[in-house]
């Protein structure tokens, strides 16, 4: 029985570099028939340019799951911290051109 527990389990590696992470506060989500594309941007006060810092590429359904484990971690996260304020507009202009997006 063990060794089929061991057959099931997937072993992630996270390297150092990946580790870090990149910090991002804009999200752009556009989709197709077939794929969500979530681009992370980290946008600069005074800085009229942005660059896309990492792209996510995701099926229909992975991007469902997301959205759902998303939500369950909000969920527990505010039980905890209390409820996480946002903005009505966003703290930047958006008006720099590509796609009209929400995230």
């Amino acid at each position: 029985m063990e060794e089929q527990q061991n057959e099931n389990q997937l072993n992630i590696e996270l390297s150092e570099e990946i580790a870090e992470g990149i910090f991002s506060n804009l999200a752009i989500i556009t989709h197709s028939n077939t794929e969500f594309v979530l681009d992370f941007i980290r946008v600069m006060p005074g800085i009229p340019k942005a660059k896309v810092k990492s792209r996510i590429i995701l099926t229909p359904e992975h991007a469902k799951r997301l959205l759902t484990a998303l939500d369950d971690n909000i969920q527990k996260f505010e039980a905890v911290n209390g409820r996480i304020k946002t903005q009505e507009e966003p703290p930047f202009p958006m008006g720099f051109g590509g796609p009209t997006a929400q995230a």
